[in-house]
């Protein structure tokens, strides 16, 4: 099992304090693009701490919402969608070469990752538009990150039709429903305290079943653990992992 965070997001005079002390702490960066959150400069230093701990670099584009900080559904038209994507993992990428860092996945922020996970449309734009820069390029695929869910399967049967590579992702802080998707965060206890976050993260690890908000156990196949870095204790909850790992 890896550990990845949600990264990069600060932006102007807006400051996500926790990137240095908890890329120490984690496998895989999921680096903001701009359009949630994230700046020229502030992706810059969060590819220079990735690069400096050995972190592996995902791009993490969202919807284009600042004000909503990327958590509010919008309805794009699928063309305007796929360039947005591909424009933010062009950004990414394009200063990772720079200071000799490879962007080796995708995994879409917040409202969109939701959208993502519940719309075969929307699901369908986020695949084509990674599978067109993986056509482009002499490099590696990029990978797209996905939750993990009953439909893994399934998802994995899309996948190939774009010849895409998947990550399954669970979440150590957030509530689950009992159809596996996150529970809204307007809803009281749908981000978990610490010692909660805990709690789930070992359930993750050690049984790969997560325990919903109505007391049903599900089945959660996951290659990755998500630990957000605008959670409360987002920095003590990655090192209790770690160590747990």
């Amino acid at each position: 099992m890896k550990l990845n965070c949600d990264l990069g997001e600060s932006f102007g005079a807006w400051s996500m304090p926790v990137e240095s002390a908890i890329m120490a702490e984690i496998d895989q960066a999921n680096i903001a693009c701009g359009f949630h959150a994230g700046d020229p400069l502030v992706m810059k230093q969060a590819l220079f701490l990735a690069k400096t701990h050995g972190v592996a670099v995902g791009a993490h584009p969202s919807y284009p919402d600042l004000q909503g900080f990327g958590r509010r559904s919008m309805a794009i038209a699928s063309d305007e969608l796929n360039a947005m994507l591909q424009y933010q993992v062009s950004a990414l990428s394009g200063m990772a070469a720079l200071y000799g860092v490879n962007v080796t996945y995708v995994k879409p922020h917040g409202a969109l990752y939701n959208d993502m996970m519940k719309s075969a449309e929307v699901r369908r734009t986020v695949m084509q538009s990674i599978a067109e820069i993986n056509a482009s390029s002499t490099g590696a695929p990029l990978t797209l990150m996905v939750q993990a869910t009953a439909q893994n399967a399934a998802l994995k049967e899309e996948a190939k039709g774009w010849e895409l590579p998947l990550y399954f992702e669970a979440f150590s802080d957030r509530r689950y429903t009992d159809e596996g998707l996150l529970q809204s965060r307007g809803i009281e206890g749908a981000v978990l305290d610490e010692d909660d976050a805990l709690m789930q993260a070992e359930q993750l690890i050690e049984s790969g079943t997560v325990t919903t908000a109505s007391g049903k156990t599900l089945t959660v196949e996951a290659d990755s653990l998500c630990v957000h870095g605008d959670t409360q204790g987002a920095v003590s909850i990655a090192q209790r992992i770690r160590s747990f790992l």
